[in-house]
């Protein structure tokens, strides 16, 4: 029944217009490479803290490979980056880095997989009331599960996410032929429970959850199985039950963010102007993704972290265009 939906949905989505009276355009303004030191730097996030640019990152050995370590680097302005510091657990490859400011504003909120050839992969959490002393890592949910980002609703002040887990059933280590997509929320990112079932068949992977200025909740969602082809999700209060529309783009770490004109600018790896993969930026709405601008990058890319400040959005993303994985900052004005 669910792949019965999914299949009207592609359809219905491919035909609905852009809700907007003109697709939003976006501009490069700038971009520069801000770090290449590691054999492989990549996933990235980015935030606003303390009149600071916050940039997390994984380093490792590659893309799949080695003990992941957590490098953040800082800025004022965007125009110079300096390192700050780095975070590892001996043993354990941290993964995914993503930052969120606590409700109160007084603590940056870092959210990563661990994953251990002993202990299996089980998310982990740390904070920071000045981006340079971070609490150790706490284990989050349970093991094989993925929770990919971490989000706060305005409305009531909680932490919420979709974690994805590929061997629910078994509790791996193999994967299963069809992986869970959960949603979980927390009054303070230390203790989650379970907020609703997302249903997504195909192996729904890497998800980003927000809630938009009128309360809904929306979720762009990767699959990794199927037609690998990711799907949006829109939820209203309590968000239990989750309406899906298909995108009928294949999605890489997909990430987005609601301008204070209401428009959405989506950013994933994703296939645009020229042959190959890049990093894509994308006009959305809650049924659709529109492409309208390929910065700089090709090979292994994307993992975009995204920020609206001084009428710019900032974006960083990892690429191999120029040889080795590194971590770029670009400036781009949407209009």
């Amino acid at each position: 029944m669910t792949s019965r939906i999914l299949l009207t949905l592609a359809i219905s989505s491919l035909l609905t217009p852009c809700t907007y009276a003109q697709a939003p355009a976006a501009e490069l303004v700038s971009v520069e490479k801000i770090w290449d030191k590691a054999a492989h730097n990549g996933f990235t996030d980015l935030t606003r803290f303390q009149n600071l640019f916050y940039c997390c990152f994984r380093e490792a050995e590659s893309a799949t490979k080695g003990e992941g370590t957590i490098r953040t680097l800082i800025s004022a302005s965007g125009k110079t980056w300096v390192e700050n510091v780095t975070l590892n657990d001996a043993g354990t490859d941290l993964r995914d880095p993503k930052l969120i400011i606590t409700p109160d504003d007084k603590r940056l909120y870092l959210l990563c997989e661990g994953v251990s050839p002993t202990e299996g992969r089980q998310p982990r959490y740390s904070t920071s009331m000045d981006g340079k002393v971070w609490t150790p890592r706490q284990k989050l949910l349970t093991k094989g599960d993925w929770l990919w980002r971490a989000t706060i609703n305005p409305a009531d002040k909680r932490f919420y996410g979709a974690s994805f887990n590929i061997h629910p059933n078994s509790g791996g280590p193999a994967p299963e032929a069809e992986w869970s997509l959960k949603t979980y929320a927390s009054t303070d990112g230390s203790v989650w429970q379970l907020s609703s079932i997302m249903k997504v068949p195909g192996q729904p992977g890497e998800t980003t959850l927000r809630f938009l200025k009128d309360g809904t909740a929306l979720a762009l969602v990767s699959r990794n199985g199927g037609d690998r082809k990711g799907v949006i999700g829109t939820a209203k209060a309590p968000y239990r039950e989750w309406t899906w529309a298909a995108t009928g783009l294949p999605l890489g770490g997909p990430n987005f963010i609601e301008l204070p004109d209401g428009k959405i600018i989506a950013a994933s790896r994703g296939f645009g102007a020229t042959p190959g993969p890049h990093m894509v930026l994308f006009a959305m709405t809650p049924t659709s993704l529109t492409p309208i601008l390929e910065l700089p990058s090709a090979g292994d890319c994307a993992y975009a972290g995204l920020y609206w400040h001084d009428d710019l959005l900032h974006v960083t993303y990892h690429s191999s265009h120029e040889g080795k994985t590194a971590i770029y900052y670009a400036r781009v004005k949407v209009k």
